[in-house]
Order: C-alpha cells, then sequence, then structure tokens
C-alpha cells in the first residue's frame, strides 16, 4: 500500500504577507527572518528554510473537525513558494531529518492511533497505521514542538 503526503496550499497564506506587522499580530501572525537552517519547516514547500528567507509563523487549524481533537498550533509558512507535491510513498527530507509525532484518526475525525517515531522511519509508521482499515487518514507532527508538518492519506 502506499500513502500521499500532503503539503499546505500556498494560497491559505499568500495574503498575508502583505500585511503590517500589527495586522499580522490581529491575525495571530508573526513576520521573521531565518536566522539558521534547519529550524524554520515550511508547510507549503516541505523543505527548511534558508537563512535570509522570510517566513511568517502563523497559528493554523489542522484538525478543524467538531470532535475533541479539533486542535491548532504554529506552523513555519515562506514567502514565495509553491505547494509541494510529493511522489506518492515519498517522505521529504524536512519530515525524514525530525522526530515525528504520527496521529491516526478515523472517519469519524476520532484519533484511534498514534506513535513517535524518528523521521527516518516515518514511510514504515505510515504504511503501519494504514494496515488497519479503521485509519482514513494521518497527521505528521514535530514531536519535540508539537506543531502540525503534514496530512497523510492513502495513495
Amino acid at each position: 500500500m502506499s500513502f500521499q503526503i500532503h503539503a499546505l496550499p500556498a494560497d491559505l497564506f499568500s495574503d498575508l504577507f502583505s500585511l503590517s506587522d500589527a495586522e499580522l499580530a490581529g491575525q495571530l501572525a508573526r513576520r521573521m527572518i531565518v536566522d539558521e537552517s534547519a529550524g524554520y519547516p515550511c508547510r507549503v514547500s516541505l523543505a527548511d528554510a534558508e537563512v535570509g528567507d522570510i517566513v511568517l509563523l502563523v497559528n493554523y487549524q489542522h484538525q478543524p473537525n467538531d470532535t475533541p481533537y479539533r486542535a491548532s498550533h504554529a506552523v513555519f509558512v515562506r514567502q514565495g513558494v509553491e505547494q509541494a507535491r510529493p511522489e506518492p510513498g515519498e517522505v521529504p527530507e524536512a519530515l525524514a531529518s525530525r522526530l515525528m509525532s504520527v496521529r491516526a484518526f478515523d472517519a469519524a475525525h476520532e484519533m484511534i492511533a498514534a506513535d513517535v517515531v524518528g523521521g527516518e522511519n516515518v514511510g514504515a509508521a505510515i504504511e503501519s497505521f494504514f494496515a488497519d482499515p479503521s485509519v482514513d487518514y494521518l497527521h505528521l507532527h514535530n514531536a519535540r514542538q508539537g506543531c502540525f508538518a503534514a496530512s497523510v492519506t492513502r495513495a
């Protein structure tokens, strides 16, 4: 069985880059300039931002459904990047290089399983979760900071 990792669409955030810092604050967002590599994983490109890139740190509701698992958290998005479209079964380096929390949800958006795995094992963990037919989709989170990284469906 294969899987598909999904980045966030760029158009969800593109209008935010034209806002002032005060307006961004009103949107629970903040503009930042990347000052170190591998510390600002973009959820649109599914790649780490480069030193000097402009990113927004925004509160993103990654689990909007009406369940006790409704959730939002801070995510980084880069200015001027296109949405990543990994190949089926591909785990982008920005995910494969981090400790990840994998959370499995059923069709009613209830979390039914979860695990923490090293990034090098994310693909195998995804396959293992999808072996259970009651798993509808997965969410990947950076385990240390807890922030949403990407969603995953069956391919």
